[in-house]
């Protein structure tokens, strides 16, 4: 004789938060300064705040998040700074 199958309800699937789409200037700190634009149709990124003008450019693919082009203007700010102290 066979057991009978349990009828036990799948655990609820987890919802994804949201990413941010604002983020904090590393020119004037500004906590809410900057915001990231995507367009899709030149396939540029582009990361302005709104405070001090700096602004960020970037080329961006389908899978491209605003939070990818801040951690690029990041990267990039490191990487100009280091350049700048080694020579």
């Amino acid at each position: 004789m066979g057991k009978r199958k349990s009828t036990a309800k799948p655990p609820p699937k987890k919802r994804m938060d949201k990413l941010d789409t604002v983020f904090s200037c590393p020119f004037c700190n500004h906590g809410t300064g900057v915001e990231c634009r995507l367009d899709m149709k030149n396939l540029i990124g582009e990361a302005s705040c709104r405070i001090c003008q700096e602004s960020f450019s970037t080329t961006i693919n389908a899978l491209t998040e605003p939070i990818d082009i801040y951690s690029e203007w990041i990267d990039e700010c490191e990487r100009v700074n280091n350049y700048e102290d080694d020579g």
